[in-house]
């Protein structure tokens, strides 16, 4: 068949299938408002079913793979989008969902003759493909179509033409769903078994939190028995970020998942019992000053989130469950005696599998209900003697224990129960900070592990957790999450040639997979960078250098402008800075440009100056909610995870970026997909080559 045969034919079945489409969606009618629960659950169904419809609606499908099962010779061709949807009063599927076993073969197969399988719910499938095609579909209009396999015209392999189209295309201020794009390595994290903490080391651009959101809405789709949205969790590292993600899970039908940062859920596990100090002050601490390698190992984030730490705060927990029990008997009036077995009994065996504090009340309760019931079974009505007895009861349950989290954390920094891994500097600074009902950053991880521990979870357990830029992590943080789920489901994600925030993060990835049981993991790389051109990739893996242990970004084969590094003159480093940003703006195309400076006060210095030269230009700090696209002016701290079409980078020099600067930045550079420039004042930073007009 002819290409221009092909493309009509594509053309008339997208006409037929919207056609069908807007049948359905006619069909459905008025939502229910009555008051009947067996209407209301058919109407949620029907809800359902319009929304379904709806994202087909707009793009009905995206692509095509022709599957003659084995035995047999009939070939299906089966189109694939993101809402299945079937013929209406029959079984037959116009569209099949993307999260379908079959259309894993959409992702999986990259050409060739050998059979291929996939696992359906009745079993293996065996079969051949015959065509894959891409289908690029635009408010119900086919604009692009793509074959990248057809049987019997392989010419060996060939570059993925659609996925380098897509590439191309220019960012705007949200993250984008790549249903449509989803490679084979990247389709084996989507389909892999739930029950396991699966951690990815992912290189900048190798769309690992996409590939994260996308496997969310899999396990969704594919354990709906099982698994729901309202009891899974995003981890992001800021507030910003979760603004510019916001728009993928609803693209692919998902909603009510919870996106939050690791201190704001922890505050509010905590009941705000304490409030969040000093997270900018710590960010400004940690970049805008130059620190040492020994500085780093000894930061309060390191050593409040290290395993010494925490052995110190379980060896605190193991001592108060034993200081609970009262060892001297309950004696209200003489003669009525409650024996201290009594009360160890109901403490470890009625009430055994509780947590500590909710044990403890629970107790408290029982003791009282036996006080009451003795003294009406003895028939005492003598006030005095019921007032006495009263008094008596409240002395002994004030002896049983009883802290908040905050209480029990502060008690690992004063008097005998001091954690002697803590320097007395820093245990009595945080000393002051608790009785001020402050915390710093590094405080929320054994907060919430105490809180956890001391009285659970206040909401059923996490079915699922994403845990995005986890090398920034703790292990003490991964180990109050780990305490939120009864049987382990995570997605833990991130980069370690990224790990700026080496004050707090790990250096390896066991210092984190050590904390599950073994056979409870699994472990995968993407290190094939979709994001930027080969010129910028490769100018980004010279700065990092041969990593230990991490495998430097490959890129796919898509060729741009050559990175630039040019020598400002001081004097008029601002003037050259806003003349390339003239120079891009006026060429068009660039949706998104960030001028990425090296601290927040250089970029309130380039912010201004741009402004008054007629720019319009947005400045990102540290609590900013939102990322609004356009031109934005950056600290390279706060620039990651997030995307640009060209990166300016103010300033390069020695002075900025030190050899410890590397993954520093490696980031700034990393976030441009298709332009990048350096200036640099005086002389460049020795993490980059020997200057040139070009590289």
């Amino acid at each position: 068949m002819s290409v221009q045969s092909a493309l009509q034919e594509e053309q008339q079945r997208l006409a037929d299938s919207v056609r069908e489409i807007e049948r359905q969606l006619e069909q459905i009618g008025p939502a229910y408002t009555g008051d009947d629960f067996t209407e209301q659950m058919l109407d949620l169904q029907r809800e359902e079913r319009k929304r379904r419809l709806e994202v087909a609606y707009k793009e009905p499908y995206f692509g095509r793979i022709d599957f003659q099962e084995l035995p047999g010779d009939r070939i299906m061709p089966l189109y694939i989008g993101k809402a299945g949807v079937s013929k209406q009063n029959s079984n037959e599927l116009l569209v099949i969902d993307w999260r379908a076993p079959v259309a894993s073969l959409f992702y999986s197969f990259t050409g060739g003759d050998t059979a291929v399988s996939y696992e359906s719910p009745d079993g293996e499938v065996t079969g051949h493909v015959h065509l894959k095609r891409n289908l690029m579909i635009r408010q119900r209009e086919l604009v692009r179509m793509v074959d990248s396999y057809i049987k019997g015209q392989e010419d060996g392999p060939v570059t993925d033409e659609f996925l380098l189209y897509r590439l191309g295309e220019n960012k705007d201020n949200r993250l984008r769903d790549i249903v449509s794009t989803i490679q084979q390595e990247q389709d084996l994290i989507i389909r892999a078994e739930r029950s396991k903490a699966l951690f990815i080391q992912g290189v900048a651009g190798s769309g690992k939190t996409t590939v994260a959101l996308h496997r969310l809405a899999f396990l969704l789709y594919q354990y709906a028995d099982r698994m729901r949205a309202e009891r899974m969790i995003i981890f992001a590292p800021n507030r910003m970020f979760l603004e510019y993600i916001s728009g993928v899970l609803p693209e692919l039908g998902v909603g009510d998942i919870m996106q939050t940062t690791y201190a704001d859920w922890a505050l509010e596990l905590l009941g705000h019992e304490v409030s969040l100090r000093g997270s900018g002050e710590q960010l400004a601490y940690w970049f805008e000053q130059p620190h040492t390698a020994d500085e780093i190992a000894q930061a309060p984030g390191k050593l409040k989130g290290g395993a010494a730490f925490k052995k110190a705060v379980d060896e605190r927990l193991a001592e108060l469950d034993k200081q609970i029990l009262p060892e001297a008997p309950f004696e209200p009036i003489d003669g009525l005696v409650l024996k201290p077995e009594q009360i160890a009994e109901w403490y470890n065996t009625d009430y055994g599998e509780e947590f500590m504090m909710r044990k403890r009340e629970r107790l408290a309760s029982r003791i009282r209900r036996w006080f009451e019931s003795e003294l009406k079974r003895r028939g005492t009505s003598d006030k005095k003697v019921r007032a006495k007895a009263l008094s008596r009861l409240n002395a002994y349950i004030k002896k049983i224990p009883s802290y908040t989290a905050p209480q029990l954390y502060a008690t690992l920094f004063a008097g005998k129960t001091a954690a002697s891994c803590i320097p007395k500097e820093l245990a009595k600074a945080t000393a002051e900070r608790l009785k001020q009902g402050e915390a710093l950053p590094e405080d929320l991880a054994p907060l919430a592990y105490i809180h956890l521990r001391l009285f659970g979870l206040d909401r059923p357990t996490y079915d699922h957790i994403v845990i995005d830029e986890a090398q920034d992590y703790s292990p003490f943080q991964l180990e109050a999450l780990r305490l939120c789920q009864s049987v382990t489901s995570m997605t833990v994600l991130g980069d370690l040639q990224q790990g700026i925030h080496a004050y707090a993060g790990v250096e390896r990835w066991s210092e984190l997979t050590e904390l599950f049981e073994e056979g409870k993991t699994g472990f995968y790389e993407l290190n094939r960078s979709y994001r930027s051109t080969m010129e910028i990739i490769e100018f980004a893996n010279r700065i990092l250098g041969a990593m230990e242990g991490v495998k430097p970004a490959v890129p796919v084969f898509r060729s741009g402008d050559p990175v630039e590094l040019v020598q400002a003159e001081p004097e008029n480093w601002l003037k050259q800075l806003a003349a390339t940003l003239s120079e891009w703006q006026s060429q068009g195309g660039l949706q998104t440009i960030a001028v990425i400076g090296r601290t927040a006060a250089e970029c309130e210095e380039i912010h201004v100056y741009l402004q008054g030269q007629g720019f319009e230009p947005s400045l990102i700090q540290s609590k900013q909610p939102s990322y609004s696209g356009g031109l934005s002016v950056v600290p390279a701290y706060l620039s990651k995870g997030l995307e640009f079409d060209a990166v300016l980078i103010a300033d390069a020099s020695g002075e900025a970026y030190r050899p410890l600067d590397a993954k520093l930045l490696y980031v700034a550079c990393t976030r441009a997909l298709h332009k990048l420039k350096l200036l640099y004042r005086g002389e460049p930073s020795p993490l980059i080559a020997e200057p040139s007009a070009v590289l």
